[in-house]
């Protein structure tokens, strides 16, 4: 959540205030209750501070973009977007009640199972967005939110882009360092949709790790460190003993430095992820991709004006156990190179032995799910038995029923077990001890502030010009000694007259060393200020530069 005050919810028709959910750096979000239908909606509201026409842009866009994804299951579904009375652009959106996975993979030990079916579920929505002509670019746990039926859903696509212009990402405000591939920090940055899977594999790394992928605990971990190993160093893999070598293989394949080296789409990372719950006799989660590249039904043989403008919007739900289409031939492992395949074990061992590049036959993938009595050879179950094998029961011998021998066994059991649990506990277990209380209302020692940002620089990109339109200055800074991935920058400029309010707000910058903010007009000499802050809300030094003239 932002460090500053909230903005003040909108008066909207139809909806009433409850509470604020959460903020941002441009956009505040509360949760209304809708009077018709009645239901509890959360709302995206702009800053009315905002006067970057870029945000404001990127806003709108944004709205487009998720009621364009939302009728997939796995996406944050839009209700309304409109523009308030006091002209402020909302947003009206599905409430997710429940902690999204950003607040969770700190907290609590995710499963592995969960992280499977979330990774699968989202592989489907990226996969969905990616078809439809869209990238993300800013997957990252906090931005899976959960559904009141403990549905994953993909929110934010703020940032997102058209998939063709993954050569022109210059813009990279709002870009989340940890989970994001090196591509985006080289010179140009670039982007396309092998980018999406590395952060949704990087996510679902966060999610078992509880920690983000490049993280280190006791030692640095800023900006800057993060960039440079996520550039240079290997994925360190999961030394959860519950995490077994498939689902690291298939991480390390999502994550490879070389976006070739990647599997080419979020469909085939879900796929894998699929053949990893396989492998692990977990239910095997559906992937929803919403496919439009249906063909247009004919009428009576002839294409008339409305089937040409006609696409069949179907599901494809994919299959995990082929990684073909039907009728193909299996591939060669195309990712041998990235990270070598696992050793293969005999066939009876099941799919436990998958090595995560290629599935079993569907000779292999029956005779693994079939239930088997214990002790029974594989191959026993599902044929008929050999003659050799047959034998009749003795018709001269009447069979005497076995139950009530067992029932009288079981009562027998649990009457000793009782009896001598409480002997144990009446002659040789002592009381024990009240545990030691500790000490309540300690203040900890207070941190250290964040160090003050370096060697301010700024650029006018825009000058004055006569008629009222004012100038632009682009503030650049270094990032302090200091810095962590959770700190951001507060840009504003300082003493100025009454009448200047529009100019006199703060600038908050997340993720990057520099922002681009309007100059007042008419002024001898224009300074303002630059101070890091930290998610406990203290702050550095402010670093002083002026404009003159």
């Amino acid at each position: 959540m932002s460090s500053r005050p909230p903005s003040a919810p909108p008066r909207l028709a139809g909806y009433e205030y409850e509470k604020l959910l959460g903020s941002g750096g441009f956009a505040d979000v509360f949760l209304y209750r809708q009077a018709r239908p009645q239901r509890r909606v959360a709302i995206k509201v702009l800053l009315s501070t905002v006067l970057d026409e870029s945000v404001r842009h990127q806003f709108d866009s944004e709205a487009n973009v998720m009621a364009q994804m939302s009728t997939h299951p796995s996406i944050v579904t839009i209700h309304q977007a409109e523009v308030s009375g006091d002209h402020r652009p909302y947003i009206v959106m599905e409430y997710c009640s429940r902690p999204n996975y950003g607040v969770r993979f700190r907290k609590e030990r995710i499963t592995v199972a969960e992280a499977l079916r979330v990774g699968v579920q989202i592989a489907g929505a990226v996969e969905t967005a990616h078809r439809a002509g869209i990238l993300h670019r800013d997957i990252k746990p906090a931005n899976i939110l959960v559904t009141d039926y403990n549905r994953p859903a993909l929110t934010d696509f703020g940032i997102s882009i058209a998939a063709g212009q993954g050569e022109d990402v210059e813009d990279s405000q709002g870009m989340s360092i940890p989970w994001s591939p090196p591509e985006f920090f080289a010179d140009p940055p670039r982007a396309d949709v092998r980018s999406d899977v590395f952060s949704l594999a990087a996510s679902v790394y966060s999610l078992l790790a509880g920690q983000t992928p490049f993280e280190r605990r006791g030692q640095r971990n800023t900006a800057t460190d993060l960039i440079q190993r996520i550039a240079s160093e290997p994925l360190p893999p999961l030394n959860r003993p519950d995490v077994p070598p498939e689902l690291n293989r298939a991480l390390s394949i999502a994550m490879a430095k070389d976006p070739a080296g990647r599997y080419d789409t979020a469909l085939a990372f879900g796929r894998a992820l699929q053949q990893v719950e396989l492998s692990l006799s977990l239910p095997v989660t559906q992937m929803d991709v919403l496919d439009d590249r249906g063909a247009a039904p004919a009428h009576d043989g002839e294409v008339d004006e409305l089937t040409e403008h006609t696409r069949i919007r179907k599901v494809a739900t994919v299959d995990p156990e082929t990684g073909t289409s039907p009728g193909g031939r299996r591939r060669v492992d195309p990712y041998a190179g990235v990270a070598p395949a696992l050793g293969a074990a005999p066939a009876a061992a099941g799919p436990a032995s998958w090595s995560g590049a290629s599935a079993p036959s569907a000779a292999d993938a029956s005779e693994s799910t079939m239930l088997r009595p214990a002790g029974a050879p594989a191959g026993s179950v599902g044929r008929a038995p050999l003659a050799s094998e047959h034998q009749e029961p003795d018709p001269e011998r009447p069979r005497t029923p076995a139950w009530p021998f067992v029932t009288l066994a079981a009562v027998l059991v649990i009457l000793l077990g009782v009896g001598a649990t409480l002997g144990v506990r009446h002659f040789f277990v002592e009381e024990e001890e009240p545990p030691p209380t500790s000490p309540i209302n300690i203040a900890d020692d207070p941190e250290d502030p964040p160090g003050a940002p370096r060697s301010v620089e700024l650029q006018v990109v825009a000058p004055e010009q006569e008629g009222g339109r004012t100038g632009r200055v682009k503030v650049a800074w270094e990032l302090p000694e200091n810095f962590a991935q959770e700190d951001h920058f507060i840009v504003q400029w300082q003493d100025l007259p009454a009448n200047y309010d529009r100019y006199a707000v703060q600038h908050e910058v997340h993720g990057r060393n520099s922002v681009v903010i309007e100059i007042p007009p008419q002024l001898a000499e224009r300074c303002l200020t630059v101070r890091t802050v930290n998610p406990n809300g203290q702050s550095s030094e402010a670093e002083e530069k002026c404009l003159n003239g």
